[in-house]
C-alpha cells in the first residue's frame, strides 16, 4: 500500500524490464465503474515512477475525482508487472494505487477500497479467496453494421464438434496464462457465441487485478482475429445472459485452514454459515455493484439460470448463493451467483467481503435452504418462507445501496457519493429514451 515515506524501484523488477528489453510501460488504474484507464511511460522512467509516482488529472478521469482533487500520482504496485503478449514493441504493464499529492491513499480509489476490505478480514483473522467463473460471447459485424454471433459458433452448452471458436478461446487462455492468470477450465455456454472461463481461487486482490486484466485480454485476441468479446450482461433479448459466478472462502491466517469447512449436513462451520446470512442480508444493497448496469437487470429476470431470489441451497441453480458439493473439507467454498462481469471487481469483491463479514462480527442466523425451484413460487409462498427478491432494475438497486450502511461504509463515503451519482445519471440516461419496442407498441395504435 502507497504512503508518504520513500520507495525505490525493487532491483529484481528493474532487471525484468532490462532483460526483456521492454521499451515501454503502461500504468494502469480502473475509474469508478471499473474501466481501465492506462498511461504509458518509457522504461527508462520506472525507477522514477516507483520512487515519486506519475502525475495525471485525476478530474478528467470520468466519475474518479472532483476538480478540486485534480492532482492525483499514480504508484505502480511491483507484484504486478507483466508483459503484454500482443503489440510491435515491447511493452509491459503495472497496476497502481493512486495517491494524493502528499503520497496518502486517495479514498476514491477502487483497489484501495478493496486493500481496506482485506484488511478488515486481517484483523479477524482471515485471507478472503475468490475463483470468478466469467462468461463473455464472441461476436462478428455483419453487412447492415449489427453484432451477431459468430457463423462458425452455434454450439451450446459443453458442445465440442461445434463449437467454432475453440481454438480462438484456447488463444485467449495462453494469453491470460501468459499474464500470470491461473485458468481452470474454459468451455463453451448454453447460447450460440458464448463462453466460458473460469479462473483459479486467488487472494482478492490478486484476483481483482486477474479479472480487470482478462477483460482487455480477451478483447486484444478477439480484435486480432477480427470479432469482438463482450462482457455485457445481455446483448440478446430471449438468449441467456453473460453472468460472473464467484466462488468465495475465508483462510484462518493463524493456521492456514478453510474457515468454511465444517461438520453441518452441507459440510459448513459456523463461520461459513454467518457468512452467507451476511451476504443474504445485504443482497439488494450489494446489488448495483454487483450488476451495475441497466442491461444488467435484463438478465436478472425469471425464466433463466440468473438469481433473483435472496436464498441459498446446493442443488438449486436458481439460488443467490449455492454451496458446492466438493468432497473435500478444504475445497470448501460457496459461490454468489448475481454479480455479472461488467461490474468493477475491486468494489463488487470488496463489498461481497464486508458484507459476509458483517454476518461473521453479529453472528447473523442463517435461513434454511431452499432446495425446490422458486420460479414455480407465488407471492404468498415466498413470503411464506421469507425469501426476499433482488431488486429489479438499476434504480432500485442504487436507493438499495443508499440505503445500506455497511455497503456505503465498505465503499466509502467519497467512493459511494461519486458511484451512486454515476448510476443515477445512467438510469435517467434510460429513462428518456425511447426504444424499438415502444416504437411498434405503440406509434400506430395510439
Amino acid at each position: 500500500m502507497p504512503s508518504s515515506t520513500r520507495r525505490e524501484a525493487p532491483p529484481d523488477l528493474l532487471a525484468k524490464v532490462e532483460a526483456a528489453q521492454v521499451r515501454h510501460i503502461d500504468l494502469q488504474f480502473t475509474d469508478v465503474i471499473g474501466g481501465v484507464k492506462t498511461v504509458t511511460i518509457p522504461a527508462s522512467q520506472l525507477s522514477e515512477a516507483i520512487e515519486h509516482g506519475t502525475w495525471f488529472d485525476g478530474s478528467s478521469v470520468d466519475s474518479f475525482a472532483r476538480t478540486a482533487e485534480s492532482d492525483m500520482y499514480l504508484v505502480p504496485d511491483p507484484s504486478t508487472f507483466q508483459i503484454l503478449p500482443w503489440g510491435d514493441e515491447s511493452t509491459a504493464r503495472l497496476i497502481c494505487w493512486a495517491t494524493t499529492p502528499d503520497g496518502e491513499p486517495y479514498q476514491g480509489d477502487p483497489r484501495g477500497v478493496l486493500r481496506r476490505a482485506v484488511e478488515h478480514a486481517e484483523r479477524l483473522g482471515f485471507e478472503y479467496r475468490v475463483g470468478p467463473e466469467v462468461e463473455f460471447f464472441i461476436l462478428e459485424r455483419i453487412a447492415d453494421g449489427s453484432l451477431v454471433p459468430t457463423r462458425n459458433d452455434r454450439s451450446s452448452y459443453f458442445d465440442f464438434s461445434s463449437d467454432g471458436n475453440r481454438d480462438l478461446r484456447q488463444r485467449m487462455v495462453s494469453a491470460l496464462m501468459s499474464l500470470g492468470i491461473a485458468v481452470n477450465t474454459s468451455h463453451h455456454e448454453i447460447a450460440g457465441g458464448q463462453h466460458e472461463i473460469d479462473i483459479d481461487a486467488a487472494q482478492a486482490l490478486k484476483a481483482a487485478d486477474d479479472l480487470i486484466t482478462f477483460r482487455y485480454a480477451l478483447k486484444a485476441v478477439a480484435q486480432q482475429s477480427g470479432v469482438i468479446a463482450t462482457f455485457m450482461p445481455k446483448p440478446f433479448d430471449g438468449k441467456p445472459g453473460s453472468g460472473m459466478h464467484v466462488h468465495q472462502s475465508l483462510t484462518r491466517l493463524r493456521d492456514g485452514g478453510n474457515a468454511f469447512a465444517g461438520d453441518d449436513a452441507y459440510g459448513l462451520s459456523d463461520v461459513a454459515q454467518h457468512f452467507i446470512a451476511g451476504q443474504l442480508h445485504h443482497a439488494a444493497g450489494i446489488s448495483a455493484v454487483l450488476a451495475p448496469l441497466v442491461n444488467s437487470y435484463k438478465r436478472l429476470i425469471r425464466g433463466f439460470e440468473a438469481p433473483i431470489f435472496i436464498s441459498w441451497a446446493r442443488t438449486n441453480r436458481g439460488a443467490l448463493i449455492r454451496v458446492p458439493h466438493v468432497g473435500r473439507a478444504e475445497a470448501t467454498r460457496v459461490e454468489l451467483r448475481s454479480p455479472d462481469p461488467s461490474c468493477n471487481p475491486y468494489l463488487a469483491f470488496a463489498v461481497m467481503l464486508r458484507c459476509g463479514l458483517d454476518g461473521i462480527e453479529r453472528r447473523l442466523p442463517l435461513p434454511p435452504p431452499v432446495e425446490e425451484s422458486l420460479y414455480g413460487f407465488d407471492e404468498v409462498e415466498l413470503e411464506r418462507r421469507n425469501v426476499g427478491v433482488l431488486p429489479d432494475n438499476l434504480k432500485d438497486a442504487i436507493d438499495a445501496l443508499e440505503a445500506d450502511e455497511v455497503v456505503i461504509d465498505a465503499l466509502g463515503d467519497h467512493l459511494a457519493e461519486r458511484f451512486i451519482a454515476a448510476k443515477r445519471l445512467e438510469w435517467q440516461a434510460y429513462r428518456g429514451q425511447v426504444t424499438p419496442w415502444e416504437i411498434d407498441q405503440y406509434l400506430e395504435r395510439c
